[in-house]
């Protein structure tokens, strides 16, 4: 097994369960299967999950509802984590939601959907930019969020979407515990960001840890896959694994099935010349 990490003030197993995929399409509206979802959500945590991320922008609130659903009274051992600092439109849209209120109405309104007093970690999500992390100040939303923290409302924070100036403009101004940024095989502009954090013993955990909604296409990732009788998905998440400590996990689907096979990528030993060959790739 990959062992744990600790996020926050509770110890992790570094393979986790993102929640998006359980949002209708475009992250939007209500699962196409109900059943299903609910089912994934119990597969993952019966099999040992015990981190799950989402977000009340999900959907809206679809996710959270269903993961209360499912799973409420929860585990003493399950971190939920949420992000803010996004709301959806009616045409589905993302829109920033970086104001004090529009940042307490979201805290409140995941606490309410997921049925908790208290949330574990909440992301702090920057969007300056619609193509990925963008320069701009965080210090007014974030010192909102820290406000929140005192209040009790909130345990630990952490940042998404943010470039290393917002990183270290944000830990100036608070604790961070997590940084959620993309990151996968072929994705590498944060290497740095995640050496530094491991040495601190900070969490990073990459969101579309596969290159988005598709596996990611490589043929050196294929290659690796075949000759060890797995799934490029697999690989790629077991070389992520492999990566940093201090990496973790939150692979989505909609499916147990599939859920399965995420899952036993922590079980998958990568030969150093696979290893080579990824690490070039």
């Amino acid at each position: 097994m990959t062992g744990t990490f600790v996020l926050g003030s509770r110890t992790v197993k570094r393979l986790g369960y993102g929640a998006m995929q359980l949002a209708g399409p475009g992250v939007f509206g209500p699962p196409k299967d109900h059943d299903a979802a609910l089912a994934v959500l119990r597969e993952a945590v019966a099999a040992g999950v015990n981190h799950i991320d989402t977000s009340d922008f999900y959907g809206p609130h679809v996710t959270n509802r269903l993961i209360r659903e499912a799973l409420h009274p929860y585990p003493d051992d399950l971190v939920i984590v949420t992000k803010i600092g996004a709301r959806r439109g009616q045409d589905a849209s993302w829109i920033p939601a970086f104001s004090r209120e529009e940042l307490r109405q979201a805290v409140h309104d995941n606490l309410r959907n997921l049925g908790l007093d208290v949330i574990d970690v909440v992301n702090l999500r920057a969007i300056f930019s619609v193509h990925g992390p963008a320069e701009g100040s965080i210090e007014a939303p974030l010192t909102a969020l820290a406000e929140l923290q005192r209040q009790g409302l909130v345990r630990h924070i952490g940042l998404s979407n943010v470039t290393p100036t917002q990183l270290a403009e944000g830990r100036r101004l608070c604790e961070i515990v997590c940084v959620q940024n993309h990151y996968n095989l072929a994705h590498r502009a944060d290497d740095a960001m995640i050496d530094g954090l491991a040495r601190d013993g900070i969490a990073y955990v990459p969101y579309f840890p596969l290159g988005g909604f598709s596996p990611l296409q490589s043929s050196v990732l294929s290659d690796v896959a075949q000759r060890l009788g797995v799934t490029p998905m697999q690989v790629g998440l077991a070389w992520l694994l492999r990566r940093a400590p201090n990496i973790l996990l939150i692979p989505g689907t909609s499916s147990v099935a599939h859920l399965r096979q995420n899952l036993s990528a922590a079980e998958l030993d990568l030969p150093d010349d696979a290893l080579t060959a990824l690490d070039g790739a």
